[in-house]
C-alpha cells in the first residue's frame, strides 16, 4: 500500500506540535516508519537535540535505545539456538555457562530470602519469568539493595547479580533478566556482546551506526538526555548510561559489561532494519541477508507465558520516580502476551493481533505488526518512563499509520 503525502504531512505535524513547546513539550524526537519490502514510509526528525540545544534533532541524530536492545539480544539467543549451541530449555547448561546463577536466591515480602527451587533457562531470561527484577521497578528489590543500591547502567557486573523476587518460572517480572541471556551468548560464543551483533547482525544487514560503544562520529551526534519534573517542566540531566560514552582504550572496553537488557546506541532508522527483517521472516529485502529461520521467527512472535495471561496488568510501580512514572497496564490490548524477548499485544491503534512491540527507559517506543507489513519506532531521551506525552505521540503515529494504510 502507498503512504500518502498527505498522511506524511500530519505526522510531520504531529511531531512538530509535540516540540512546540520549548519548556513543557519535548525537546526532540525521531519517528520512523517502515513497509515490508524495506523502504521508508516516514522519516521525520522535529525539535532540538535537547533541552537549552540550539541544535536542530535530525533523523542522524544517535540515541540510547536502552531496552529496545533485548530485541537484538534475543535474535543473538535464538540465531544460536537455531545452530544448536544454546538450549531454550536447559537449565544445566545456562548455569554451567553462568555460573553466578546457581546460588542465587529468592527475596520474600518481608525481605527475607530463600533458596530458589529450580535452575533458570533461557526461555526463563527471554520471557521475564526467570525471577530478575529492576530496582527502579520493584520496591521490594529496591528496599533490599539499601544502603548501596543496585545501579543497573554501572557497566559492572556486580550490580546485575541480584536476589530474584519469585521462584523460576512461577511468575512475571521485568529485569535484568535479558542481560544474563546476552551473557550466555558471549561465553557461548568467546566473543563481547556487541563483537557478536556487529558480525551476525548489524553488519549483515549493512548497519553501521548501531553499537553498545558509540564511535566518535556516531558520539558527536548523541541526542541529550532530559528530565521532566512532576509539573512538566524539562530540564537537562547527564547521561544515565555513561560508562560505554567514555571507554576509550580496548582494556576498559574489556572491562566495561555489554549490556543485552540495555546497551546499544542506534540511529532509529536502522533500527527500523532490524525490525524489517522481521517483518521478512527473518531476511532483509535490502541486503538479501537471512539471520534467521522463518519457523525462529514465528517462535519469537508465539506467547511463550500463557500460564501468566494478566502479567501485563499486574502494574509497575514508580520505585525511582526520577527513572519511571507508574504503569498500571503495559498496554492496552486485549490479547496480550510475550514472545522470545518482547511482548505481544493488538491494541486500539488498528495494529494485528500479535504484533511485537517493546520500549527503552528513556521513552522509546517500537511495534512490528508481520501481519500488516509494517513497522516503526518513535524515539526520544526523555526520563522517567512512560511520558505521557511520548504515549501519545507514538499512538497518534501509529493510528495514522495503519489509517492510512488502510
Amino acid at each position: 500500500m502507498e503512504f500518502s503525502g498527505e498522511a506524511a504531512d500530519t505526522l510531520r505535524s504531529a511531531l512538530d506540535n509535540a516540540c512546540a513547546d520549548g519548556d513543557k513539550g519535548l525537546p526532540g524526537v525521531v519517528g520512523v516508519v517502515v513497509g515490508k519490502d524495506g523502504k521508508e514510509h516516514f522519516a521525520y526528525a522535529a525539535g532540538k537535540r535537547g533541552f537549552g540545544s540550539s541544535d536542530p534533532m535530525t533523523l542522524d541524530s544517535i540515541f540510547w535505545i536502552a531496552s529496545c536492545t533485548k530485541m537484538i539480544t534475543g535474535l543473538a539467543c535464538m540465531q544460536l539456538v537455531e545452530r544448536g549451541e544454546l538450549s531454550l530449555d536447559d537449565a544445566t547448561q545456562v548455569e554451567r555457562l553462568c555460573p553466578e546463577l546457581k546460588d542465587l536466591q529468592v527475596l520474600q515480602t518481608n525481605g527475607s530470602l530463600v533458596a530458589k527451587k529450580r535452575g533458570i533457562t533461557l526461555r526463563m531470561l527471554l520471557t521475564h519469568t526467570a525471577g530478575f527484577g529492576y530496582t527502579f521497578f520493584h520496591e521490594g528489590l529496591r528496599d533490599y539493595s539499601k544502603p548501596i543500591g543496585y545501579e543497573e547502567f554501572s557497566g559492572q557486573l556486580e550490580d546485575l547479580i541480584q536476589p530474584l523476587v519469585h521462584q523460576p518460572g512461577e511468575g512475571w517480572q521485568y529485569g535484568v533478566g535479558v542481560d544474563w541471556a546476552g551473557f550466555c551468548v558471549e561465553r557461548t560464543t568467546k566473543q563481547s556482546l556487541n563483537e557478536y551483533f556487529q558480525s551476525n547482525i548489524f553488519s549483515p544487514l549493512g548497519l553501521k551506526n548501531i553499537s553498545m560503544f558509540p564511535s566518535a562520529s556516531m558520539k558527536e551526534k548523541l541526542a541529550y538526555m532530559n528530565g521532566r519534573t512532576p509539573d512538566g517542566q524539562l530540564f537537562p540531566r547527564d547521561h544515565l548510561l555513561h560508562r560505554p560514552l567514555v571507554v576509550v582504550d580496548q582494556p576498559d572496553i574489556e572491562k566495561c559489561v555489554n549490556s543485552g537488557g540495555a546497551g546499544c546506541f542506534a540511529k532509529p532508522q536502522e533500527y527500523c532494519q532490524i525490525l524489517v527483517t522481521l517483518l521478512n521472516n527473518g531476511t532483509s529485502p535490502t541486503t538479501g541477508a537471512q539471520i534467521l529461520r522463518k519457523e525462529t521467527v514465528d517462535m519469537m512472535f508465539q506467547n511463550q507465558i500463557p500460564d501468566f495471561p494478566n502479567f501485563g496488568r499486574q502494574g509497575i510501580p514508580n520505585s525511582k520516580p526520577d527513572l519511571t512514572n507508574a504503569i498500571p497496564d503495559l498496554y492496552p490490548g486485549h490479547h496480550q502476551g510475550w514472545g522470545l524477548s518482547f511482548m505481544l499485544s493488538d491494541g486500539p491503534t488498528g495494529r494485528s493481533p500479535g504484533t511485537g512491540h517493546w520500549a527503552g527507559l528513556p521513552n522509546l517506543y517500537w511495534w512490528c505488526d508481520r501481519e500488516k507489513g509494517v513497522a516503526g519506532i518513535v524515539c526520544s531521551q526523555i526520563l522517567p518512563f512512560a511520558d505521557a506525552q511520548v504515549l501519545g505521540l507514538w499512538v497518534t503515529l501509529e493510528s495514522a499509520v495503519y489509517k492510512a494504510l488502510a
